[in-house]
């Protein structure tokens, strides 16, 4: 028998141009975080990839000073100027994908949401 390999979900529904959202496919609450590469010596940016589960700048020598340091910076949301450069991370959160409720009530295609709770259980 052959083994089954579980797929995990890569979350592509959720839209980057948002900060955060519920996965259709898997229901799970989605960060969107976008994170970018500076040199360590010269500070410019340098093309971002994601290696072996490691943010990384995509030459391992800086193009302007050739230095080999590099730091991951945070954004806070992107920018046009850094799409080119960033990489964006699907992050779960957990918390908001646990303990919530919801209702729904539907009136001809239009879904009307009526309650929402985030209940926490200690």
């Amino acid at each position: 028998m052959f083994f089954k390999h579980k797929k995990e979900c890569t979350h592509t529904k959720v839209s980057p141009d948002k900060e955060a959202g519920y996965c259709p496919d898997c229901g799970k609450y989605i960060e969107n975080k976008w994170y970018l590469t500076r040199c360590g010596c010269c500070n410019i940016k340098r093309k971002s990839i994601v290696k072996f589960n490691q943010i990384m700048p995509e030459t391992k020598f800086c193009p302007n000073c050739g230095s080999e340091h590099f730091y991951i910076e945070k954004l806070n949301s992107i920018n046009f100027i850094d799409i080119n450069f960033a990489v964006l991370l699907k992050e779960v959160n957990e918390q908001r994908s646990k303990n919530r409720t919801q209702s729904w009530l539907e009136r001809e295609n239009e879904p009307i949401k009526l309650l929402g709770w985030n209940l926490s259980f200690s």
